[in-house]
């Protein structure tokens, strides 16, 4: 035991090899080089798809749009979610 409160484990000693000091928080973190890191497709097609529909949902609840217009208006955030997944996924193939 490296303590008195917490038994040492294979977690711990990789943690401690890895910092010279303890850590306090998140930003005493050593600097580390940061980069693009890969898009999320699943969570950018549901992102877009519940902004489309909360836009959707403002505009019918300001009566910009009349009540009828749902069945033109409701398909829109689905496709603009589609080809964001879409264009998100052949992105990184032009690379």
């Amino acid at each position: 035991m490296t303590d008195d409160t917490y038994p040492e484990t294979s977690y711990d000693t990789a943690v401690h090899a890895t910092y010279d000091e303890p850590m306090t928080g998140p930003l005493d973190a050593p600097e580390k080089p940061s980069g693009f890191h890969p898009v999320n497709i699943g969570q950018l097609v549901m992102g877009v798809a519940f902004v489309g529909i909360v836009l959707v949902w403002a505009l019918i609840r300001s009566d910009v749009v009349a009540t009828g217009d749902l069945r033109w208006l409701l398909p829109i955030p689905w496709l603009a979610a589609g080809a964001a997944g879409l264009a998100a996924s052949v992105w990184p193939s032009r690379r």
